[in-house]
């Protein structure tokens, strides 16, 4: 059963900092191209970070220096470190497969402001 299940939000003061975490039941995990994806309101979902099978990361512009993606794939984890936040990053987070994303999970609430 496919299953994403993200963790770690919650309020931040801007220039703050905040580690997302999501637990992954997906097969071929460790093959998998996995991402980061966020909905803030009234907006579509983005995608934000892409964490390739052997770790490395690929950023969208808006977080690139600030965001950073990670993997576990011992414990089929993925992370991200978010860094000097600002009220422009206030939204629900996703983790999913980079291609072909489906059964979205709840997501995790952040929210900067001070």
């Amino acid at each position: 059963q496919v299953q994403f299940v993200e963790s770690g939000g919650g309020l931040v003061q801007p220039g703050g900092s905040l580690r997302l975490s999501c637990a992954v039941s997906v097969s071929m995990f460790h093959s998998t191209i996995m991402a980061w994806y966020r909905q803030a309101p009234g907006k579509q979902r983005e995608l934000i970070v892409s964490i390739q099978p052997g770790g490395g990361s690929n950023y969208a512009d808006s977080v690139k220096g600030r965001f950073t993606g990670s993997k576990d794939n011992a414990k089929k984890m993925l992370y991200l470190e978010m860094n000097n936040v600002n009220p422009e990053d206030t939204a629900v987070y996703y983790c999913n497969r980079r291609i072909r994303p489906e059964y979205w999970g709840q997501g995790t609430q952040v929210t900067v402001s001070s």
